[in-house]
């Protein structure tokens, strides 16, 4: 252990010192990296500040400070959100959303300078490292957490699930109150149960689980986050919902999806569920499934 923890520390100030981490004016700007990197978390769609601040790890006042040297600049504008006065919203101005475009621009060139000394064995073999890295980093930063479907974190979420299947879809609209609902007074212990993604303390996906006669549940809204995709954790979360539906005694779990979510429909295959008709009338989806959660025969 003491040889392992010695070369993570070796790695570490490696890539602090490669990626000019130490460096007052990143990537050749005004402003070091914590800054550069919460106007590039914010995006070019804003970001809610409690997420921003999960994100990027820093307490509340750090975050206000972060933001007001910001605001200072031009760059960034803080308004209360559409959908709750209580909650804060950071949008990039116009200067803001240059300052990003520059930003994306010299990373990539950093990034590709990274990479130009090698050959193309050696890019390889770094890149596919540096995913390995990241996903076993990943996993050792996430947990899964039931929690209350109308806390804070779950809500989020679930708009960003809706958000997103309306932003994909083009020939209807997701209506979670139609069809095949998934309430809260649905989802609550002993109906069913919600869980919550976290990497670090940000809210990266749900899922809630719908408990129906017959030893059976259903899996609902199930979403994870465009950024942490790829990474193993959707396979995570949907683990963690079928072992609750097992402690509740269910030998059956079930879901419907649609297919504006190809990657969901690819998980679902590759984890031994199978498609069969309609159970349900959820207008939105196109696919339904099941699999038997007993254990296999050996």
């Amino acid at each position: 252990m003491r040889e392992q923890v010695a070369e993570v520390r070796r790695f570490n100030r490696i890539v602090t010192r490669r990626v000019g981490a130490l460096d007052d004016r990143f990537l050749a700007r005004a402003r070091p990296l914590s800054l550069s990197r919460l106007i590039w978390e914010i995006g070019v769609e804003g970001g809610e500040v409690v997420t921003l601040r999960a994100r990027l790890g820093v307490d509340s006042g750090q975050m206000s400070r972060m933001l007001r040297a910001l605001e200072d600049d031009g760059l960034v504008t803080l308004t209360a959100s559409e959908g709750d006065g209580r909650v804060r919203v950071a949008r990039l101005t116009d200067d803001g959303r240059a300052e990003r475009a520059t930003l994306d621009a010299r990373s990539d060139d950093l990034a590709a300078s990274m990479l130009e000394p090698l050959d193309e064995a050696q890019r390889t073999e770094l890149v596919a490292a540096m995913r390995t890295v990241e996903r076993l980093l990943v996993t050792s930063l996430s947990q899964v957490r039931q929690v209350d479907p109308d806390s804070p974190d779950a809500q989020r979420c679930l708009r960003a699930y809706a958000n997103e299947l309306n932003r994909r879809a083009t020939d209807r609209i997701f209506d979670p109150r139609r069809g095949s609902t998934a309430e809260p007074h649905q989802v609550r212990p002993p109906r069913g149960a919600f869980v919550v993604l976290y990497l670090q303390d940000e809210a990266v996906g749900c899922g809630a689980l719908k408990h129906q006669p017959g030893q059976v549940s259903d899996i609902k809204r199930m979403w994870v986050a465009e950024s942490v995709r790829g990474l193993g954790l959707g396979r995570r979360l949907l683990q963690s919902l079928e072992q609750l539906a097992r402690d509740h005694g269910a030998t059956r779990a079930q879901l419907e999806t649609s297919d504006v979510l190809p990657e969901a429909i690819a998980l679902y295959r590759s984890a031994g569920y199978r498609d069969v008709p309609p159970f349900n009338d959820e207008p939105f989806a196109t696919h339904w499934f099941t699999k038997s959660l007993l254990p296999e025969r050996t």
